[in-house]
């Protein structure tokens, strides 16, 4: 009977070994969700900067508001009637403003 019992238990724990830790186990299937959760986390992290970069392109195109921003912020142009002063607070942090005369 005690042969028969460990028998078995061996059967039962020899059945389960695919089923927890084989090629389609439950442990690969939880790996691979949290995997998919990931993904799909990116990509809509990406849906929402393409969207961004896409609104931007269309600015772009259509009007000069947005081609003036950059011009100023990032290339620090001015217009001909405008005058350029920089200002540097406390804490030695630059200010950029265009006055006009």
């Amino acid at each position: 009977m005690r042969l028969l019992l460990i028998s078995l238990t061996a059967l039962i724990v020899l059945i389960q070994y695919p089923l927890w830790l084989g090629k389609g186990g439950w442990l690969r299937v939880w790996d691979l969700s949290r995997q998919v959760d990931v993904a799909l986390v990116k990509e809509q992290e990406l849906k929402a900067r393409n969207a961004k970069l896409a609104s931007e392109v269309q600015d772009l195109k259509e009007g000069t508001g947005a081609i003036e921003e950059r011009a100023r912020y990032e290339l620090g142009l001015v217009r001909d009637s405008e005058t350029f002063v920089q200002v540097l607070d406390g804490n030695g942090k630059q200010q950029v403003a265009g006055v006009k005369p």
